[in-house]
């Protein structure tokens, strides 16, 4: 018989053996811009989610300051950004996911950009729903190219 898959709730309550911080090889220095000997942090999926969900209405967050906020947390030189960023989209799926339940108090998961202001189309409901959500609480998105970014993003970061 078949495994079942994991619902993305599943996903983002299962920490495995994380948060754990490890030395950064000469490799990965190179890669990510640090030292060898530097540390990086790998989060759990429920931390990052954490963070996503203590941006208010009308607020914004990127992954990068996500990311400082773990690093920091963690008292590791970098947060890995390509855990960091498959946590962000487990949160969201697992929001959406509990939307479609009924819940209420969900991550506002299309209020983490990424860099520069991008909207992140890999969230649940591409870059069209973020869209509309984003624009009715009050932020103007423009396309860039083939991105779609919150215009002025900066003024609305939440410091946390």
């Amino acid at each position: 018989m078949p495994k079942k898959r994991k619902s993305w709730q599943e996903k983002l309550m299962d920490s495995k053996d994380l948060p754990r911080v490890e030395r950064i090889s000469p490799k990965m220095a190179g890669r990510w811009g640090t030292k060898a000997g530097d540390t990086v942090v790998i989060p759990a999926p429920i931390e990052v989610d954490e963070i996503m969900k203590r941006v208010p209405y009308g607020r914004l967050i990127t992954i990068n300051q996500i990311r400082e906020i773990l690093a920091k947390k963690h008292n590791a030189t970098i947060c890995c950004p390509i855990t960091a960023g498959i946590f962000a989209r487990i949160a969201a799926e697992a929001s959406a996911e509990m939307a479609k339940e009924g819940k209420r108090n969900i991550t506002p998961y299309w209020r983490t950009l990424k860099a520069g202001g991008v909207i992140n189309e890999k969230y649940p409901g591409g870059v069209e729903a973020q869209k509309e959500v984003l624009e009715k609480e009050g932020h103007r998105v423009i396309s860039k190219g083939k991105k779609y970014v919150v215009a002025d993003f900066e003024k609305y970061l939440v410091k946390l």
